[in-house]
């Protein structure tokens, strides 16, 4: 009898790994490699940037809209409302990347062991390139926490290679967006924004989330036409005082300044020194 084959350790089974029977693994291969890393690179906590794939810079924008001019037809023609609207929204990337810019500048400055108000995002394209775009331009880390998803997903330029992440299930990338987060700033977008934006107001709401956590809903208008809020209170659906969960934002400086003072108020000593890291809940 020739000399049997050595059987595979289950944790080098790749069939085994990727079957039903293994999924607890999987999910929490997706909790404890992010926090390790996080660790390693001193990762202390985060401000977060939410808004749509599908926003695009000015540059690209006008590339557009000049491209569909030269077409003098239909279809022609609706490439040029489409780019028009493009370029419209637009003003909401490079706010991103200005906003992301100033508040990594800032953070920069601060006194203190680890990595503080670390830029953090989905890593994808549209606002998420935007803000790690502005945290690059600053000279500062930022953060990817990329989904595997059939479209608009791919992990940009501008994320620290060390602090890109893939994940494959949503609600472990949430953990992750919501666990380190101190800021969260939430950008025009669509139906994945509206989930991130909803679960975060959710969690505050019904205190599962009780440390002092700043959340930015940027550009009243936008949000005011795509939510009714007025009529939610209303209806009864939620109270006056749920509005006072969030503020709302117009402009950059406007954000900023909200940002950075709370962090001040709560995170900062009277020295203007970082106080430790207190608590992720």
């Amino acid at each position: 009898m020739g000399k049997s084959k050595r059987p595979v350790k289950a944790y080098k089974n790749a069939e085994f790994l990727n079957s039903a029977e293994a999924r607890t693994i999987r999910i929490l291969s997706e909790y404890y490699e992010p926090k390790s890393r996080f660790e390693k690179n001193k990762i202390i906590d985060t401000i977060v940037f939410f808004g749509s794939a599908r926003i695009i810079s000015r540059k690209d924008a006008l590339k557009l809209v000049n491209e569909a001019k030269k077409q003098n037809t239909p279809a022609g023609k609706r490439k040029f409302e489409k780019a028009v609207k493009l370029l419209e929204m637009s003003k909401y990337y490079e706010d991103a990347v200005e906003l992301s810019k100033k508040l990594t500048l800032w953070s920069k400055k601060l006194d203190g062991n680890g990595n503080r108000f670390i830029i953090c995002t989905g890593g994808g394209p549209g606002i998420m390139e935007a803000a790690n775009k502005g945290a690059y331009m600053a000279g500062g880390h930022s953060i990817g926490l990329n989904i595997s998803i059939p479209y608009e997903q791919f992990v940009n330029k501008y994320v620290d290679h060390k602090l890109a992440f893939e994940f494959h299930y949503f609600f472990m990338r949430k953990l992750w967006f919501m666990y380190l987060a101190k800021a969260l700033i939430v950008f025009p977008g669509g139906f994945g924004t509206m989930d991130e934006l909803m679960e975060v107001l959710t969690l505050v709401q019904t205190k599962k989330v009780t440390k002092k956590m700043k959340i930015i809903i940027y550009d009243e208008a936008y949000w005011k036409e795509i939510i009714n809020f007025d009529a939610l209170i209303d209806h009864g659906t939620i109270s006056k005082e749920d509005m006072k969960l969030f503020d709302f934002c117009n402009t950059v400086d406007e954000a900023f300044d909200k940002i950075t003072t709370h962090f001040k108020k709560h995170f900062l000593n009277q020295k203007g020194s970082l106080i430790e890291n207190n608590g992720k809940k």
